[in-house]
């Protein structure tokens, strides 16, 4: 799953890297995210827009948020099929966060691209009722981890590459078997890692 993810940029960077030209929101470069914040999602309504969306589905017969749908089974289940059609997003972030089982205590590590500062994690959104207010959330696209990155945590979030991430926001594309080539998993060596110690993160990485 994807629990925590870290987005450390300013604003003027964030819009840069995802051609927007201006937006309303505020932004404060944030060191771990948690499920039910309101963060920063790139949408296409014509062009890229930066808007705040809850992180987290909230249908009404979960007691708990849902911030993580698979891959494997998010065009079919009926909480994402429809969003997975028609309201696709990118999730801008720095690394995220997984957590290894080692014994009878957890490491936690930052994981990070080789090739990219700012990438995008896949996601869907939708409009759920709030105490009587419309709340627009989303939630993050998890697959298998690759290679040896699966000895830290047996899922990754699907990261949408540069090179595909204008077709994913395109909502006007709806071919659900073709969308779903977009969640393919980047290669173990794409990632590196920091293992965070009394939250503060040592230095040595590792590359697979």
């Amino acid at each position: 799953m994807c629990g925590r993810y870290q987005l450390n940029v300013n604003l003027e960077d964030l819009l840069e890297r995802y051609f927007i030209n201006m937006t309303e929101i505020q932004l404060t470069a944030r060191e771990e995210i948690f499920p039910s914040q309101k963060v920063p999602v790139v949408i296409n309504e014509g062009e890229n827009q930066l808007k705040l969306f809850k992180w987290g589905f909230a249908p009404s017969f979960s007691k708990r948020d849902i911030i993580n749908a698979r891959g494997e089974t998010v065009a079919s289940k009926p909480t994402f099929r429809e969003s997975f059609q028609k309201r696709r997003c990118l999730i801008p972030a720095t690394a995220f966060f997984e957590w290894q089982n080692a014994g009878n205590k957890k490491i936690k590590y930052r994981i990070q691209l080789k090739s990219e500062e700012i990438f995008s994690l896949a996601g869907i959104y939708n409009t759920f009722n709030n105490n009587g207010n419309h709340e627009e959330s989303f939630t993050i696209i998890t697959t298998s981890a690759p290679g040896k990155v699966a000895n830290i945590h047996d899922r990754v979030p699907v990261i949408i590459s540069r090179e595909v991430e204008r077709e994913w926001l395109n909502n006007n594309y709806q071919d659900i078997d073709e969308i779903k080539n977009y969640l393919n998993t980047l290669p173990a060596e794409e990632f590196v890692f920091d293992t965070e110690k009394n939250k503060n993160l040592t230095q040595k990485k590792f590359d697979f």
